[in-house]
């Protein structure tokens, strides 16, 4: 039977512990210049309706690492529910691929899509959720302190598809969630409330940053304004800029934290130069390990 990918909880709490087991295998390997072929004859049709640096590259050098290729469609092509419905794309392409990758707007979309085709269906982004970032985030955090239990988790900054996807996480692995954020810019309602009512982990919002940092293990930010809300950064801006992550700020947290952003950064907006670019930041292994934690999602899905 397919499985799909489309939020954290897709996964069980063993299954995500498994694939940060896979995912550390895999990327010692191609440390190691050792390429598995577990996607060996395997092809996936990569759709983009928003533009990608880490997304699009990621996928297709780690799908290629794995024996697989990749065939890249934009909207000019597809034109996905306009030119032709979602069910009739999503019963083509599972004629043509062994999986169908999908980054764009509207999250209802991709479980349409997810819904009608015969072939494995990844969200590689919604405005909704991202969870193959957030899979590359725990990874990082499993490389650097060997769990990914019971960690001290601060975002700050917009309610978005990022602050989503860790509440999702919350719902699958155990940790103290803090959310600092303007009552303006609040994550989905429905998914907060659904971490909340899961009862495996502690969530907490709050506008006041100071507190939300002390003690924490990790610091998480994203941009203000995500894509296709450009038109709101000079709001977002006055919204938050009291969360923005600086040196004061990842004083109060523990002196081993990490400091987490998805990229790309709006340097000196969301977080400083200081931090990103400071000893506490894994923000470039975080960009590594986007390919080697989606490297293993695919393989649990098509071939265990």
């Amino acid at each position: 039977m397919k499985r799909d990918f489309l939020q954290l909880t897709d996964f069980s709490s063993q299954e995500i512990h498994e694939t940060m087991e896979l995912a550390a295998t895999i990327k010692a390997e191609v440390k190691r210049g050792e390429f598995r072929d577990p996607l060996k004859n395997k092809a996936f049709a990569l759709i983009f309706h928003k533009p990608s640096l880490r997304t699009r590259l990621s996928f297709e050098v780690g799908i290629a690492q794995l024996g697989g290729s990749t065939s890249f469609i934009t909207d000019a092509e597809i034109s996905l529910g306009k030119r032709e419905s979602i069910h009739d794309v999503a019963k083509v392409l599972s004629r043509y691929v062994d999986g169908i990758l999908i980054r764009t707007f509207s999250h209802k979309d991709v479980e349409e899509l997810a819904e009608h085709a015969t072939v494995p269906v990844v969200n590689m982004l919604t405005d909704l959720t991202h969870p193959c970032q957030v899979i590359a985030d725990i990874f990082t955090a499993y490389e650097l302190r060997g769990t990914i239990d019971n960690l001290v988790v601060t975002y700050l900054g917009d309610g978005n598809n990022m602050t989503n996807s860790w509440l999702n996480l919350a719902r699958r692995i155990p940790m103290e969630l803090r959310i600092a954020t303007n009552p303006d810019t609040l994550p989905d309602a429905s998914i907060l409330a659904a971490a909340r009512a899961e009862g495996l982990s502690t969530v907490t919002i709050t506008d006041d940053p100071e507190e939300a940092c002390k003690g924490s293990d990790l610091l998480y930010t994203d941009v203000w304004a995500s894509m296709g809300q450009k038109h709101l950064g000079e709001q977002k801006a006055q919204q938050l800029a009291r969360f923005q992550i600086n040196g004061h700020l990842l004083s109060l947290a523990k002196p081993d934290c990490m400091v987490m952003h998805c990229l790309p950064a709006e340097r000196g907006r969301e977080i400083t130069d200081e931090v990103i670019d400071g000893p506490n930041s894994v923000v470039f292994q975080e960009a590594e390990n986007r390919m080697h934690a989606q490297k293993a999602v695919l393989v649990k899905l098509l071939t265990q």
